[in-house]
């Protein structure tokens, strides 16, 4: 049962029956229910002051006559507080709706399938060519992921994109470096760390020799030229250093559909130059080929340099040219660190003065940056945390804390991955999605309080609590779930689809520049209100290596971690609070078998919602 659009049903019936035909649709009315900041406020609240133009009536006239004129079974009661309706819903008829639509649904439990037919082009993660794969690359990673999984749950044809840096003088330097100090038995038993090493110290005797960069240049050109020992060393770097990655993308359960990457646009960025040209948007200012975007409020585009050579921009745009001419998308994101909001800007722009009206479906997902306890990353400093060492750390610490509480427990190395992996997948998802941090390992392996090995071990324990309940026969008595613990499950439960949903949403509102959405005016009969009144209150490729979000903080050195506290499942997002209400039931056999089963039924819809 939609009890958002039943109510927008029984507030639009009431006002007809009230003032006559209002020319609204229950749609309008839904999309200005509110949920009130406490439930003793009501489950939903409707601000009367949005039909005061249309009636030509003050707010609180118009919210008495309403709740005079509602009348619903599965509605409690309706309250007409300072113009606002306040819609109590009868507690056992709202857990059976909700309960019994999470079972019958199962798995597609929050899906309106509104994507079938549509296309989503996601470009995340970007690793760099012989380069490891670490922690800078974790958030756009797991993002990206998260967004695929979920256009793909809502019935879009998803195409997952990992846009490789791999084009640009630093390959030159790599083949350089190789050359000089490097053999092939060394790098092939070595892989990605040899190269890296070899990466270090071309940059640090670079430093002391700058024909050593002059060197590098010229192994590039070799490169953009076509010379076949160079394409052979190229190439042989790629994919030893992809086998390199596909271990820690294994590890972290992530596909792709695509591994087209900068190198892949070399021959598809000389037609989107000649129609630049074509439609006079090319200048040229100081010898370098530009698009002018000061009329825009941006400094220009730059497409070729002096020597004629491209530019990431260039390379972006025939990509977003081949993407659209391939697959068509309807959606096209972009999981790129906030830093780059400029380069992105003026790449839709550019695309915008080509002509192409799909730019509007071109969205930059921004996040932070990341630095490691106090000090940025930097490859070629050979300052940085592989992400399959953290991984693998997380994975020995979980196994450590599995074999002091469950010495006995079968399969412990798969357990140890899961939990160790999911903690660190918890924590890039967890967070403020575009605040820059400081890592440190002591949090990022905490294992306290609201992590990913907490919340698994409450799914855990429910588990074990059902099964220990057996099977019962009994039909449900909904009326057990009414205390506030239950309902509190219960509307996280109901309001699922609702958060799914709003994720596309959030994106629009801050996937351009990472500015916060606005705060929602607190409800009249809230507290808050009054005070609040009285208070005033109202990489290489840019952006893909060297950002992160995978913790809260930020600064140069780290805030006491706060006292152990007992952990709180009703601020888990998975909140499986009342699991203990069942347990409690059952040890005390103080209600009946029929309102066990509720329970029980209630704590598999929970698990029904938990895999996503």
């Amino acid at each position: 049962m939609d009890f958002k659009l039943s109510i927008a049903n029984e507030i639009l019936t009431a006002a007809e029956r009230a003032f006559g035909e209002t020319g609204l649709q229950p749609a309008d009315i839904a999309a200005a229910l509110e949920i009130p900041p406490s439930t003793d406020m009501g489950d939903y609240a409707f601000p009367c002051f949005k039909l005061s133009k249309a009636l030509r009536k003050s707010p609180m006239m118009i919210s008495d006559a309403l709740a005079a004129n509602i009348q619903a079974d599965y509605l409690g009661r309706v309250e007409s507080v300072k113009g606002y309706l306040n819609f109590f819903i009868d507690r056992a008829t709202y857990a059976e709706k909700v309960v019994e639509a999470v079972l019958t649904q199962g798995e597609s439990y929050g899906s309106d399938n509104s994507g079938a037919g549509k296309t989503v082009v996601l470009d995340y993660s970007s690793i760099n060519i012989a380069k490891r794969f670490h922690i800078g690359h974790l958030s756009t990673t797991m993002i990206g992921n998260a967004l695929y999984k979920l256009h793909k749950f809502f019935g879009w044809n998803a195409v997952g994109v990992n846009h490789l840096g791999d084009w640009g003088t630093q390959f030159g330097k790599m083949i350089a470096a190789y050359k000089r100090w490097g053999d092939h038995d060394t790098v092939a038993n070595g892989g990605v760390d040899e190269m890296v090493k070899l990466y270090v110290r071309f940059n640090t005797e670079a430093k002391e020799n700058e024909a050593l960069n002059d060197e590098g240049r010229a192994w590039f050109k070799k490169i953009e030229d076509g010379d076949p020992e160079a394409l052979e060393i190229f190439n042989w770097f790629k994919s030893v250093t992809l086998k390199d990655a596909e271990r820690v993308y294994d590890l972290l359960g992530v596909k792709f559909d695509s591994y087209a990457g900068e190198s892949f646009y070399n021959d598809k960025m000389q037609p989107i130059i000649d129609e630049l040209r074509e439609k006079n948007l090319l200048k040229e200012d100081q010898g370098a080929q530009i698009v002018d975007l000061e009329p825009y409020g941006m400094p220009p585009a730059l497409i070729l340099r002096s020597d004629g050579a491209t530019l990431y921009i260039t390379r972006d745009l025939a990509a977003a040219k081949y993407r659209k001419d391939t697959y068509d998308f309807d959606k096209s994101l972009y999981v790129v660190a906030y830093q780059q909001d400029l380069h992105f800007r003026q790449l839709f722009k550019v695309l915008e003065l080509m002509g192409y009206d799909w730019y509007k479906n071109c969205e930059h997902v921004s996040f932070g940056m990341v630095s490691f306890e106090g000090q940025t990353l930097s490859t070629r400093e050979g300052r940085v945390v592989y992400l399959e060492d953290l991984l693998n750390t997380s994975i020995q610490k979980a196994r450590a804390i599995i074999d002091e509480k469950s010495p006995d427990l079968e399969n412990k190395d798969e357990v140890a991955r899961q939990v160790g992996v999911g903690a660190v997948v918890f924590f890039a998802l967890y967070n403020n999605r575009i605040k820059d941090i400081d890592f440190y390992w002591d949090r990022a392996l905490n294992f306290d309080g609201e992590t990913g090995p907490y919340v698994m071990y409450t799914h855990a324990r429910a588990c074990s609590v059902l099964r220990k309940a057996g099977d019962c026969d009994a039909a449900p008595d909904y009326s057990a779930l009414s205390d506030p613990e239950a309902q509190d499950v219960v509307r996280m439960l109901e309001q699922f689809p609702e958060v799914l949903k709003a994720q596309q949403v959030l994106l629009r509102a801050q996937g351009h520049g990472g500015r916060p959405r606005r705060a929602q005016r607190p409800h009249p009969s809230d507290p808050r209100r009054e005070a609040d009144h009285r208070q005033g209150a109202g990489s290489d490729r840019p952006g893909s290596a060297g950002e992160n979000v995978i913790l809260c903080g930020g600064g140069v050195s780290p805030p006491p971690l706060p006292p152990p506290q007992p952990p709180n499942p009703l601020r888990l997002r998975a909140g499986f609070s009342s699991f203990s209400e069942i347990r409690r039931a059952m040890n005390a056999q103080r209600i009946s078998a029929r309102k066990i089963f509720s329970l029980r039924q209630m704590g598999f819809a929970c698990m029904k919602i938990s895999h996503f």
